[in-house]
């Protein structure tokens, strides 16, 4: 039988027919959706965990004691993961484990676009890379095989367009595997010293192993067709490159590391030009050199961004795919902005709003909040990664002592439970005078609503015990914690006021939930044409409901959620309940 599947959708269900006991995620685009649809398998044990390093630690230990298990996240969450990745490699495995990483070449939904396979080569760790939905499915059941005989973690490398696009896949039934018995081994298992040093050796002559299985596995393939022409590939970049250069020879790659240098070999020896197609590093490029191999790849493109079968054709053919394609791609017409923007009655709106109103310096996280920094709302200074917000904040008032008092940390609920934590406890003990503002929208929202360790609900949609922020902020030894209606601007303003001048730590805690959860009826509002004096107050709020059309303004009733706060922020009285405005 045969299903239409997402990349991430096709990894979910390559888990379940692979028998995966156990699978375990924190969520971030592109990777979100492999463990939501894994929660659909009744067989699988799914959960969130608060962060990436939590929930690769979690696996690590399902899958020491007998499971196996698919651990997912995006590109940067293996950041957070590498501590326990790097020392898992010596351990090795007892079921097999597969960790998804996502890349996001171009940055869609990320802050940087760094190419998760130098982390195999650094964890000395196989790596494979699917083209498809097809085998993003099946090499979940490759790589645990893999994991399994050569005991090793086994990462998954996709991208975006592999996570989110579709393409026919040919599902079978679950295999039964069988949860593999525990057996303590101190010596391979507690990495002290004694016990890492031989460990290390044993890493050595498995990557020397998995360099020979590279040679011989179907996960690589040479398809041979003119040898004028022949590219080495893996992943995305082999749709892109048949497409562009159909006559082409092709070697693709299934397993990105170790490469096969006698394939390799082989196959440079059989073309007559050899090209090398990769986004971002010159991963393959630069080892297919040190082998002595003429090819190009980096010099023709670019260590950024995606690369497109247009951009193939011009830089190897010379000409791009047809005409009317070149036109299209390097027009110079002006494309209609579309900036991202908070949704109407979204309740992190209010506190940037006001923070910039007030000339605070704000140190930021990752999260729907992160909009904040953009206009006109212009209310956010630093953007690094998850957690960094609280953390930097206390940099800030360290390294400059006239920002004393000016600097406010945000961070989102799922995002404090993530590694806000430790931050916050650095301010306490170090003697930090920083407000931090918890922005609690009651849920995980920017990568689409996924339940976190405040919410009360697991993944499954079970319920749980629901962490209680404040109560956390004060064990820490905050000694402050408010809490404030985004929505009410008066109470708003001036906690945010006094808690900045407090000489010491001090937690905000703006709770409401995300407007997209809030499924209540509420009354929208409409400028009264009559009293509104243009003054331009209500555009600095950044809402889309609110428009302005020359110099006059109005509201879209279709995006309005009756969240009031433009009406706190109107000096003329003009913006009134929808119906009202003729009374």
């Amino acid at each position: 039988m045969k299903k239409l599947l997402s990349g991430n959708e096709a990894i979910a269900r390559g888990a379940y027919e692979a028998g995966v006991h156990f699978a375990v995620a924190y969520p971030g685009t592109p990777s979100t959706e492999i463990l939501e649809d894994v929660a659909t398998y009744d067989e699988i044990d799914a959960q969130w965990s608060s962060n990436e390093k939590v929930a690769l630690e979690v696996g690590i230990g399902a899958a020491l004691a007998g499971s196996r298990v698919l651990v997912a996240m995006k590109h940067v969450g293996v950041n957070v993961a590498t501590d326990p990745l790097m020392t898992f490699s010596y351990i090795g495995v007892n079921g097999g484990l597969v960790l998804v990483a996502a890349d996001d070449p171009g940055m869609h939904s990320s802050q940087n676009e760094q190419d998760s396979r130098q982390y195999a080569r650094f964890a000395k760790i196989p790596m494979l890379e699917p083209a498809d939905s097809q085998e993003a499915k099946d090499f979940v059941q490759s790589a645990l095989e893999i994991s399994e005989e050569f005991d090793t973690p086994v990462m998954l490398k996709t991208s975006t367009r592999i996570s989110h696009a579709q393409s026919l896949v040919s599902v079978r039934e679950r295999a039964d595997i069988a949860i593999r018995p525990y057996e303590k081994d101190m010596s391979k298992h507690v990495m002290m010293p004694a016990y890492a040093r031989p460990r290390h050796v044993a890493v050595e002559e498995r990557l020397e192993f998995l360099r020979e299985y590279a040679e011989q596995t179907t996960l690589n393939r040479i398809e041979w067709r003119q040898k004028k022409i022949g590219v080495i590939c893996a992943g995305i970049c082999y749709q892109q490159v048949r497409e562009a250069l159909p006559d082409a020879s092709v070697l693709k790659l299934g397993m990105c590391y170790p490469l096969p240098t006698k394939l390799l070999a082989e196959f440079a020896a059989n073309v007559d030009q050899l090209y090398v197609v990769e986004e971002l590093d010159p991963f393959m490029e630069e080892q297919i050199k040190v082998m002595g191999i003429e090819v190009q790849g980096k010099g023709l493109f670019p260590l950024t961004g995606e690369i497109s079968p247009n951009l193939i054709a011009k830089k190897i053919l010379g000409q791009p795919l047809t005409q009317s394609l070149a036109a299209d791609m390097d027009s110079e017409a002006p494309v209609p902005a579309r900036p991202p923007v908070l949704c109407p009655g979204c309740p992190h709106r209010s506190v940037f709003y006001t923070l910039h109103k007030q000339k605070m310096v704000v140190s930021g996280d990752i999260g729907c909040y992160t909009l904040g920094a953009l206009q006109p709302l212009d209310a956010m200074d630093t953007c690094i990664c998850m957690g960094a917000s609280i953390s930097t904040g206390l940099g800030f008032e360290k390294g400059n002592p006239a920002l004393k008092g000016k600097v406010a940390a945000v961070i989102g609920d799922s995002t404090f439970f993530h590694s806000g934590m430790t931050g916050l406890a650095d301010v306490v003990y170090n003697q930090g005078t920083t407000l931090t503002m918890v922005l609690d929208n009651r849920i995980t929202a920017m990568t689409g609503h996924q339940h976190h360790p405040g919410t009360g609900s697991t993944l499954k949609g079970n319920p749980t015990v629901a962490l209680d922020i404040g109560a956390i902020c004060r064990a820490l030894g905050v000694k402050r914690v408010r809490e404030v209606d985004p929505y009410d601007l008066a109470a708003l303003d001036a906690v945010i006021r006094e808690e900045a001048a407090a000489p010491e730590p001090s937690v905000i805690i703006a709770r409401r939930a995300c407007a997209l959860l809030d499924k209540s009826i509420k009354e929208v509002y409409v400028i009264d044409t009559e009293r509104c004096i243009s003054c331009g107050l209500c555009m600095k709020l950044g809402c889309p409901a609110i428009v302005k059309d020359n110099k006059t303004m109005s509201i879209d009733v279709s995006l309005c959620v009756g969240c009031g706060v433009c009406v706190q922020v109107c000096r003329s009285n003009a913006i009134v309940k929808a119906g009202d405005q003729d009374a």
